[in-house]
């Protein structure tokens, strides 16, 4: 584990360095999630064919550090993970975002295009309003969801992989990264992402179609790659099927959308 200290947010932000010869990614996880949890394994998937990853632990989130008077918006962890990659000195990565880290991937790129030499999302955040984790929590209080909100989405989420990755959040963390993906932000994720002028893809799970918002980057010209037998945890619900959608997305060309009955 590496780590920055990150002077105006008095805190330090934490990512796991993996080595490997060729293109340099950069993983980016959602609501409630970690770097590793989510993409340990498949940034090692022979699919990818090696190359160094960088697993970041957004601020709130994993271990990095948790500052209290941190807002948590997509902007502003954005703005984090761009002085990890000045920090490092690395060339334009592979930038690869998971739902509300794909909205952070997408805000990055089209703040520091230099950063960024391929974009991909899966499932991101792209407009206001939210999603089934996000919403739900937006909707409370934020000293109650503190107090007992966190506690009770622990509690009753149906996922045991999920509750795992959350205990190791701040629950101001999330709640505050809730308000802000049901707030949005103005220009939205949705409209960066058909403007970013570098190559971008769209990753989305079979059991999540149909998806509006794929469908709408499919229209503006967006690669969009289906991942068979997966949810909105494509990394999780079909580790080798994401991974190989991956590797298609950071080809110079990438397969259009494949119908699930047909993907490999």
């Amino acid at each position: 584990m590496r780590e920055l200290f990150l002077a105006e947010e008095r805190a330090h932000i934490r990512w796991i360095d993996m080595p490997g010869e060729g293109p340099v990614r950069v993983f980016l996880h959602g609501l409630g999630c970690t770097g590793a949890s989510d993409f340990a394994h498949v940034a090692t998937h022979p699919a990818l064919g090696g190359g160094r990853a960088l697993l970041v632990d957004l601020l709130g989130y994993g271990l990095s550090d948790r500052p209290r008077d941190f807002d948590y918006r997509m902007d502003s962890q954005a703005a984090t993970v761009a002085a990890v990659l000045d920090h490092l000195g690395v060339p334009p990565v592979d930038l690869v975002g998971h739902s509300m880290g794909g909205a952070v991937a997408i805000r990055l790129a089209a703040s520091r295009p230099d950063l960024v030499g391929r974009l991909v999302v899966a499932e991101p955040n792209l407009y206001a309003g939210g999603g089934e984790f996000s919403a739900p929590v937006a909707a409370q209080d934020e000293d109650a969801f503190v107090a007992e909100g966190f506690a009770r989405m622990l509690a009753d989420t149906e996922r045991p992989d999920y509750a795992a990755r959350l205990r190791l959040a701040d629950p101001r963390a999330v709640h505050r990264s809730a308000v802000a993906l049901v707030t949005g932000d103005v220009p939205a994720s949705g409209k960066l992402l058909i403007d970013f002028a570098g190559p971008r893809s769209f990753l989305v799970g079979e059991l999540s179609l149909p998806h509006a918002e794929a469908e709408d980057a499919a229209e503006h010209g967006i690669p969009v790659l289906e991942v068979p037998r997966a949810g909105h945890n494509l990394m999780l619900d079909n580790p080798d099927g994401f991974a190989r959608a991956l590797a298609r997305a950071l080809t110079d060309a990438p397969s259009p959308l494949v119908p699930a009955h047909q993907s490999p």
